[in-house]
């Protein structure tokens, strides 16, 4: 159900496009290249499972969980009102 001026599914294409962007933002960060045989960060050897698993893959199991663990600053205000745009 629409209202105002809106059609109807326009939330719904808003909330598919909204996946679709996060899904495309995460595979760009995918790494693609040739596996590191040691941790770039902490020098550690990185597993042949790992390697063969994540083809690309830089960091070891550690250092990769504490990178996922920092929090990601959110770039994209989805809040509706005009005040959370004006903060």
């Amino acid at each position: 159900m629409a209202g105002g001026w809106t059609r109807d599914g326009a939330v719904q294409d808003q909330i598919d496009d909204s996946v679709a962007d996060a899904i495309s933002s995460a595979r760009a960060s995918l790494p693609t290249d040739e596996s590191e045989a040691h941790c770039v960060e902490c020098g550690e050897p990185i597993p042949e499972r790992r390697r063969v698993a994540l083809p690309g893959v830089r960091t070891c199991i550690e250092c990769q969980s504490a990178r996922d663990a920092e929090p990601k600053p959110s770039a994209i205000n989805r809040r509706g009102s005009k005040d959370s745009q004006l903060r």
